[in-house]
């Protein structure tokens, strides 16, 4: 790791973590604390694969709507409107509305080869992301002079590295310039995600084998043709799946770095707080 201990940690003039859990636990509160400080540069990967690898597939997509109405379709034409995402580090909505949820197309759905596409080039994008963290680590120092880097991964991290490899590639690589720490949460917080995803079922990214598998469970346990499927209905019967599958996969990954509680997290109020949580990791761990 690139801290030994807790005192290494304390005394470094170039403090670099990347953090990563599920989605809902703290990550971008924790981030969003440091940053507030001024001292440290905040890289969030959903942002990066906003604005960099799915922009303009976000853009597209906006414009394919706007095509249709006729209204709109001759201003684009004319070149009299301009369509964009106004993507922000709070307000991420045009990733997931992209992303979209598979089923029927009447109730927003998409066909499930393009839900496929749709998700295969997010996992090219975030990857892309991932791999850029070194770069941004670098930049943050040398052309913004922050000190310190934080980088926000999104929550389907753990479904593109081999956990148990110890020469996983991707771990590798972002090890060497971060401390990755993971944000655990306890059985009370899965089910209030469960609960909040319920209300409010959101897109999400799922490994391939994963999606497929769910995909043809749930045909067969509705006995529902694959165009006729309720989106929002398959997402929400999905999520706990999806949770329960992602957390051995953090816990694997845990062993790259350092751990702590969602209630940890949910407490810190500034960035000596966060200094003070990543020291107190790191006396666990060696202990």
């Amino acid at each position: 790791m690139l801290y030994r201990d807790a005192d290494d940690w304390r005394a470094s003039s170039q403090k670099r973590v990347l953090v990563y859990g599920m989605s809902g636990l703290g990550k971008t509160h924790m981030s969003g604390t440091v940053r507030a400080s001024g001292h440290w540069f905040h890289y969030s990967i959903d942002y990066r694969i906003g604005t960099r690898y799915m922009g303009e597939l976000i853009a597209d997509n906006a414009k394919a709507e706007a095509m249709k109405v006729p209204f709109l379709r001759d201003l684009l034409l004319s070149d009299s409107i301009y369509i964009g995402s106004n993507i922000t580090f709070d307000n991420l909505t045009p990733v997931s509305t992209y992303l979209g949820k598979p089923g029927d197309e009447a109730h927003g759905g998409l066909a499930i080869q393009e839900y496929r596409r749709r998700q295969e080039q997010f996992r090219q994008s975030e990857l892309a992301a991932l791999n850029d963290t070194h770069h941004f680590a670098q930049r943050a120092q040398a052309l913004y002079g922050y000190p310190h880097f934080i980088c926000d991964t999104g929550g389907s991290i753990c479904e593109w590295v081999d956990p148990n490899d110890d020469n996983d590639p991707l771990m590798t690589a972002l090890s060497a310039t971060c401390l990755p720490l993971w944000i655990k949460g306890d059985a009370a917080h899965t089910q209030a995600l469960i609960a909040r995803f319920d209300k409010a079922p959101k897109p999400m990214a799922y490994q391939p084998e994963f999606l497929l598998n769910c995909w043809q469970e749930y045909l067969n346990e509705t006995n529902t043709p694959a165009d006729k499927v309720n989106p929002d209905a398959f997402v929400r019967w999905t999520y706990a799946r999806a949770l329960a599958h992602r957390q051995p996969r953090y816990e694997a990954m845990a062993r790259w770095g350092v751990t702590v509680t969602a209630d940890e997290v949910a407490s810190l109020k500034g960035e000596a707080d966060f200094i003070d949580l990543v020291a107190t990791a790191l006396e666990r761990r060696t202990a």
